[in-house]
């Protein structure tokens, strides 16, 4: 280990970089730049009483010994969170490798066909298992996914009522969703016995929907034919929540009628990491993919007619339909997504059955044995879990079994929950034998699986699933894959709004020790005290960072975080006799998902304008402040705005927010021009969210995990989501199906905050302000910059404004990002939050080379605009227009362009020494739209 400090390794530009950079922006020091550029009105004038930074090693030894304060037991609880095993190859070049975990969302898809490929597997298995028709790209969590399943069957009956039906069966911390998310959206639950004699006497007479759990949170196996029909008679929708491991076996939903299918893929080879992250699922049948809420890749074709993978139907989503949206949904879970769909690549459908069939079998020797000792057996048909009647001694056998080293669940004081899973071995069986005072069987194993349920369809047909076996083939597989997109170990992906930042090895390391890894969720709190320690610890820190009082990690995603805080600002007005403010004032700058959120808080929106210099119009704010009087609940602000800029008025904004009796929602997306340098909870605010995924690296993995913990001023901290297996009667119930969400990603945060300390946090911040403040000078003459605050100076992102060029030239915003692929770059986000604009957030990581190599690509493509203006090329025959150039196009015989083959392969200053080639053309997106395909195509599709 060298001397240097891990804030050195984490910020790209050393002390000599950033004073040229200084000299560039006419500033003589960091400081100097930063009392200019930060309003002195919120600036924080003490350092951040965390501890000393510490080494890698120092740190690495430290959650060394957290880990070491969680005991790795057998978990036998279930409950929708299994042991599984990682295939290693899938772990090594999946989950550890940084081509795969340091991508974005792919919204320039032709540089994310590697990715897009594999999560076209994912839904394929996903509707494949389920029998349903079209399923997505994954969601947050099973809990979530049935909520927003809720939501799609609300949207898409044709019944007038607003009473939704929950199986009694179904997982505890599901139902502690559902409830949260129904209340403020005005949705009746009604939660029904199925297993009665005459489940359909139970229905109400009018709904419109119905979730049912298969197999059922007691393990019981029933299709229920009969509720379905009723449902449907009743104008409702059917959401089935459904193991896919146990539909390898069982007739899967879509067959018995449902239509839709939620669920885990978390034991398909993604470890429980104490709750999360796992990818959920949602499936569809056919009539409803349009109704779909989060991500959804689809094929299409690109300029030369070759199939082509991007994200489907996006007009769906939060970031073009605001409040109108299917979902809040931003961030999903791909990675988690992506291990989940190899894991059934790797396996096919021949090994998934065998592992089912090992899993059932394990399950039906544990029952046999139970028996043989005269234990009584809950359910005659059963997959995984078997639950055991003892009465009045179910806590004595679960204590018995953990002295033994093996948690089961206790499931009432006269029954056990024993779940059978991957991991399973014999000798866990025995333990379990033993904990119930029996042994193993001398007779067969019970069969648990209904003949009449058992499952004749085929799956996992497609050719994907069955060539990549060996070691080697799926090692290149995943190779190939990962070759044909663009990551972070490639360059710089400078995407405003987005901060993809170093995540450093040391930090990632830890998630795959299993003392992390290995843990369930509900496992006893004496096992995890670690794990609780850590939580603590991080919790403070982010406290201390924010200057808010009290902090919640269980948002799995920011969007999550949001409607936490939301939620919080609900409860909290009703509890002081205010129910009647229903008012969120979102600036029209605003993220797509702030008024996504809104409106599942039970919220309506009002749009606030901004002034001509990109701010929020506080004239504007007067007025609906006093149009809506005693209805204001809140205001959500970003801050620095999506437009770039510190506003001056952001104080005086909260100020007058208070004095009007709202609350104050200040989005963290823009944290990382903050830390250390401004605290939102002391300059006015009452609540944030805040994106570990950004400000605080944990890796975006392709478009997840993230995690979005929520922050709180004192007077809402007893509003925090509450745990979902102790939501009952809380103020605020449960937004995630784990007390800690993604708790297995946290250590990555703990790990940034322990090793940059109050100093290299402050400095981060003012390099990442730094970086932006150089690339605006830089570029301003040849693209304007559209929004600056004080003396001119942006924060941690810019807007470069093309439209006066697209004018001229006609040369669009789509244009210069495909053109970056060809100079080797990720392309700024495009048009947002302004239209026909690039928004370029370097971040702190990027090092002066870097950032010169990035100017110099825009100001050749510049250069290249105004060869296109002045009509050396043609306006559909050039360089920009065909952009991106694979190397297959740059190859062909004859070229008939107006343009050199030369600057289409290799523009100015691109070496040709390790050049990215992008592996389609541009992708035509309304084909893909128009006809719609959203699992794997043939392979003959491909041939040319």
């Amino acid at each position: 280990m060298t001397g240097l400090s891990f804030a050195n390794r984490h910020i790209g530009p050393d002390a000599a970089a950033q004073r040229r950079m200084l000299e560039a922006i006419g500033y003589g020091s960091v400081e100097e730049l930063m009392d200019a550029a930060i309003p002195e009105s919120i600036r924080s004038q003490d350092s951040l009483d965390l501890p000393p930074p510490a080494s890698e090693a120092v740190a690495t030894a430290e959650l060394r010994a957290l880990a070491g304060q969680n005991t790795v037991a057998v978990s036998m609880i279930g409950l929708g969170f299994y042991g599984t095993h990682t295939p290693a190859v899938i772990r090594r070049n999946v989950l550890e490798n940084p081509s795969w975990y340091t991508a974005y969302t792919p919204y320039q898809p032709e540089i994310s066909q590697g990715r897009l490929e594999a999560l076209l597997n994912f839904q394929t298995m996903v509707a494949d298992l389920t029998g349903l028709a079209t399923a997505n790209a994954s969601l947050l969590d099973e809990a979530s996914g049935a909520a927003e399943a809720m939501a799609l069957a609300r949207r898409a009956s044709k019944s007038a009522s607003s009473v939704y039906v929950v199986d009694a069966d179904v997982l505890p911390q599901t139902l502690a969703v559902l409830r949260t998310r129904a209340e403020p959206l005005g949705i009746e639950l009604r939660v029904v016995d199925f297993a009665a004699a005459d489940p359909v006497s139970e229905l109400p007479a009018e709904l419109f929907g119905a979730h049912l759990q298969f197999p059922g949170a007691s393990g019981v196996v029933s299709e229920r034919p009969s509720v379905v029909e009723a449902v449907h008679a009743r104008g409702g929708l059917v959401t089935v929540a459904a193991d896919l491991l146990a539909l390898v076996l069982l007739r899967p939903p879509g067959e018995w009628g449902a239509d839709i299918a939620v669920g885990t893929t978390q034991r398909f080879g993604v470890p429980m990491g104490f709750g999360g992250p796992h990818a959920g699922y949602v499936a569809v049948r056919s009539g409803l993919e349009r109704m779909l809420p989060g991500r959804l890749v689809g094929v299409s074709r690109d300029a030369a007619g070759a199939p082509a993978y991007r994200l489907a139907l996006q007009t769906r989503e939060q970031h073009i339909r605001r409040e109108k949206a299917t979902s809040n949904i931003c961030t999903a879970q791909v990675l988690l997504a992506v291990m989940a769909g190899m894991y059934a690549v790797y396996h096919g459908p021949e090994e998934l059955r065998e592992i089912a069939q090992r899993v059932h079998g394990q399950a039906g020797r544990l029952a046999a044995g139970l028996r043989e000792a005269g234990v009584a057996i809950a359910h005659e048909a059963f997959f995984d879990t078997v639950v055991a009647v003892v009465p009045g001694r179910a806590a004595q056998v679960v204590a018995e079994a953990a002295q033994r080293g093996v948690n089961l669940r206790l499931v009432d004081a006269d029954r056990v929950g024993v779940a059978c899973d991957e991991t399973t071995t014999e000798e866990h069986l025995e333990l379990v034998w033993a904990a119930f005072g029996a042994a193993a069987p001398a007779g067969a194993a019970v069969v648990g699986l209904p003949a009449q349920s058992l499952r004749e369809s085929s799956y996992l047909t497609h050719e994907v699933f069955h060539a990549y076996r060996s070691e080697t083939s799926m090692l290149r597989y995943l190779k190939r894959l990962a070759d044909a997109d663009y990551a972070l170990d490639r360059g710089m992906i400078p995407l405003g709004s987005c901060t993809m930042k170093l995540n450093a090895t040391t930090q990632l390391e830890p998630i795959s020790w299993p003392e992390f890894a290995d843990l369930h969720p509900y496992a006893p709190v004496a096992q995890v005290a670690g794990y609780h320690e850590l939580v603590s610890q991080l919790s403070r820190w982010l406290a201390e960072v924010t200057g808010y009082d009290a902090v919640s990690v269980q948002p799995n995603a920011g969007s999550q975080g949001e409607l936490a805080g939301l939620l919080a600002i609900r409860a909290y007005l009703r509890d002081q006799g205010q129910q009647q403010r229903d008012v969120c004032l979102i600036p029209a700058s605003a993220h797509g998902t702030n008024a996504a959120s809104a409106v599942l808080a039970g919220m309506r929106v009002v749009v606030v304008a901004c002034d001509s210099e990109g701010n929020i119009d506080l004239v504007d704010l007067d007025r609906q402040l006093a149009a809506h009087g005693d209805r204001l609940a809140a205001i959500m602000v970003t801050y620095p705005s999506t437009h770039g800029v510190y506003e001056t008025g952001i104080a005086e904004l909260c100020a007058r927010v208070h004095d009007a009796g709202g609350q104050v929602y200040v989005d963290g997306a823009n944290l990382n021009a903050l830390v250390g340098y401004a605290k939102p909870g002391r300059f006015g605010a009452d609540v944030s969210h805040l994106n570990l995924h950004k400000t605080f690296c944990i890796p975006h993995g392709g478009g997840g995990p993230g995690v979005g913990p929520v922050a709180v001023r004192a007077h809402l901290a007893d509003y925090l989501p509450a745990d979902p297996l102790q939501a009952a009667g809380a103020p605020v119930g449960a937004v995630a199906a784990a007390g800690y969400g993604s708790a297995g990603i946290l250590p990555i945060s703990w790990a940034y905050l322990r090793m940059m300390g109050s100093e290299g946090l402050r400095s981060a911040t003012a390099a990442a302000v730094l970086a932006t403040n150089y690339v605006a000078a830089r570029l301003g003459d040849y693209f304007p910059v559209l929004y600056t605050g004080n003396k001119g100076l942006v924060a941690h992102e810019c807007i470069l404004d093309l439209r006066p060029l697209t004018k001229a030239s006609g040369v669009t915003v789509e244009d210069v990002a495909k053109r970056l692929i060809d100079y080797g770059f990720h392309a700024p986000t495009m048009s947002f939050p302004v239209a026909g604009t690039l928004m370029v957030e370097p971040t702190e990581s990027e090092d002066l080379a870097e950032l010169d190599r990035f100017c110099d690509a825009m100001i050749a493509i510049r250069a290249e605009i105004d060869e296109v203006a002045r009509g050396g090329w043609p306006g559909d025959d050039n360089p920009l227009r065909q952009a991106p150039h694979t190397a297959a196009a740059v190859s062909v015989d004859e070229w008939s362009h107006a343009y050199p083959r030369s600057v289409a392969a290799y523009p100015t200053g691109v070496p040709r020494l390790g050049k990215y080639w992008p592996p389609v053309r541009r992708i035509d997106g309304a084909y893909g739209d128009r006809n719609l395909a959203c699992s794997c195509p043939a392979p003959e599709a491909f041939m040319t």
